[in-house]
């Protein structure tokens, strides 16, 4: 603070701005007055009429804070910082906690650091966390590794609010070094650690908390959210396109424990946003569930802010960062208008001025695949009964599934003689390793074809499924070609592609041009590969090679149980 934001607050010098007729959504005590809010300096410099140099009738419609998205991956939305900034901004949104492991699985600390300086000078404010498993699992195959030694300089960085979720569970139940080397790192230095723990209970959610972490973003069941809450967690309700746990969750939020629930994303895509919204989408939801606004608004920017040491915003409050959000109603929390410290962003669903962009040359060159080998897709199962990938509606998790199937001469799997069972492979592309997996997958619904991504959380290896090799090897090569990014092949022919050239995982294109793309593969998914309406096509396959989320997926190295913690051959006869 200074003498000029002194005098202003003081009313003895205009304020920068002052919005008239406004009903403001009060998130420390409930409920929502009527007044007019005074801004200068970037900073809400109190309630009550004062002269200003701009004066701007609310209309009587409803001033909330700034909306925030307590965990996301601003990979996931296939755009730039500047691109996801001009996407959300519009829906209210103008903080996010990100967690930039995809990148970071990619390449490394250039990808850091370009996600760091790629969102300094944007409206939105993007709060990093570090990531902690680069990449996920020893096991794994991804194009970095990254200690408690190379996060350490970052740890200080004024944008940097902490330790990335720790999804090597295993790793913190058996006291691996290289994971407490991180996790002294945070709390040493006063950061918050945020957790990753599906399924987790008992005697080792227990010790996971002791160890300091202080949020889990992936509760699926109400005693679930309320054990986490007994240890002293914070819970991330999270409403992505692949995952989507807020109708399940949100009947154990009460008023004991809302303080402790947050909203997120996680992963959203960027059409997912354009078509559904943002953080606003979760207020729309949450309320229509049943929950009060104001609970609801407060879950989504109060509790955030708190949850990671954000004490300048969260709310409307004289001294608070002027971040706010001009909406409809609070029902359909339609936002009309949303200034970022006290300058307007964003009107009526467009940016008031284009947002600037760095270049992203350190992130470009991203496909360094082995030449494949002959039958490259080849499945054996003499015994003639095979694990299989069960996939659950708009879930991360994953079926464990056992089923008979037919084979031709050497136990060698055809698909056709399987109707309903597709091959999906994970082959490395970040060093040329050649290796490379198959498995089978049930409840995709993919006919007529194959799908290659270069999405495949989170080592982000070029991840392909299809019913039968010829496209699958097609569907290969062309994302190889491309760069990386996404391709549709049937009958050997390409359908649609949309290029990814930012380590194989975003564009640095206009959301808008990307969106439109990704609504053309989505309507191939649909019309010409019938696949099912209950699967996000595109990011819910790309999750079947995260081997940290129960309970069969597939990596580079094999099948992977992750209830065991151990590859398993696709044969189920064999051990």
């Amino acid at each position: 603070m200074n003498e000029r934001f002194f005098s202003m607050a003081s009313g003895r010098e205009p304020a920068d701005l002052r919005i008239d007729n406004a009903r403001i959504v009060d998130v420390f005590g409930g409920g929502v007055f009527k007044d007019s809010v005074r801004v200068g300096m970037g900073r809400i410099l109190g309630f009550g009429m004062q002269e200003a140099r701009q004066v701007f009738d609310a209309g009587g419609r409803y001033l909330i804070p700034g909306l925030m998205d307590a965990h996301v991956h601003i990979e996931s939305s296939m755009l730039s910082p500047a691109g996801f900034a001009s996407l959300v901004l519009p829906f209210g949104t103008t903080t996010v906690v990100a967690d930039p492991h995809e990148i970071a699985n990619v390449k490394g600390m250039d990808g850091l650091r370009y996600m760091l300086d790629a969102s300094r000078c944007l409206p939105l404010d993007v709060r990093f966390m570090l990531p902690s498993c680069v990449p996920c699992l020893r096991v794994e195959d991804a194009g970095a590794q990254l200690e408690a030694g190379d996060l350490a300089p970052l740890m200080e960085e004024p944008q940097v609010n902490g330790l990335a979720e720790m999804m090597n569970v295993p790793g913190v139940m058996l006291g691996d070094s290289d994971v407490l080397d991180k996790l002294s790192l945070a709390r040493d230095a006063g950061k918050v650690i945020d957790g990753h723990s599906p399924m987790l209970s008992g005697r080792e959610l227990d010790l996971y908390a002791a160890m300091g972490v202080a949020t889990d973003h992936e509760c699926t069941t109400p005693d679930e959210l309320a054990e986490r809450v007994r240890c002293g967690m914070y819970v991330l309700i999270r409403e992505g396109s692949a995952a989507r746990n807020l109708a399940a969750l949100l009947p154990a939020v009460n008023a004991e424990n809302m303080r402790r629930c947050l909203f997120c994303t996680d992963d959203r895509h960027a059409a997912d946003i354009l078509e559904r919204g943002h953080m606003d989408n979760s207020l729309r939801l949450a309320v229509a569930a049943g929950l009060d606004p104001v609970s609801a608004v407060r879950m989504a920017t109060l509790n955030t802010a708190e949850c990671y040491g954000l004490r300048d915003r969260g709310g409307i409050a004289p001294g608070m960062r002027a971040d706010l959000a001009l909406v409809s109603d609070l029902r359909s929390f339609r936002v009309l208008k949303c200034w970022a410290q006290g300058t307007l962003v964003a009107e009526n669903g467009e940016l008031t001025a284009p947002l600037e962009r760095i270049s992203p040359a350190p992130l470009l060159g991203s496909m360094n695949m082995a030449p494949l080998p002959a039958r490259p897709f080849s499945v054996r199962v003499p015994s003639g009964r095979a694990r299989v990938i069960g996939m659950r509606p708009h879930s991360l998790l994953t079926e464990y599934l056992v089923r008979d199937v037919r084979t031709a001469s050497g136990g060698e799997v055809e698909l056709a003689l399987n109707p309903g069972l597709l091959k999906i492979a994970v082959i490395e592309r970040h060093h040329a390793t050649g290796k490379m997996a198959t498995g089978l997958l049930e409840g995709y619904g993919l006919r007529g074809g194959a799908i290659a991504t270069t999405i495949a959380h989170d080592s982000h290896n070029l991840v392909v499924a299809g019913d039968n090799e010829d496209d699958m090897l097609a569907a290969v090569r062309e994302a190889e070609l491309l760069g990386g990014g996404i391709v549709m092949v049937s009958g050997g022919r390409l359908l649609c592609e949309l290029p990814l050239p930012l380590g194989g995982l975003m564009s640095n294109a206009d959301p808008a041009a990307v969106s439109a793309r990704l609504n053309e593969l989505f309507a191939l998914a649909s019309s010409h590969f019938h696949i099912r309406e209950d699967v996000d096509a595109f990011m819910a396959l790309s999750f079947l090679a995260l081997p940290v989320i129960p309970s069969l997926k597939i990596t580079a190295r094999g099948l992977f149980d992750v209830n065991s913690f151990t590859f398993a051959s696709v044969d189920a006869e064999v051990e």
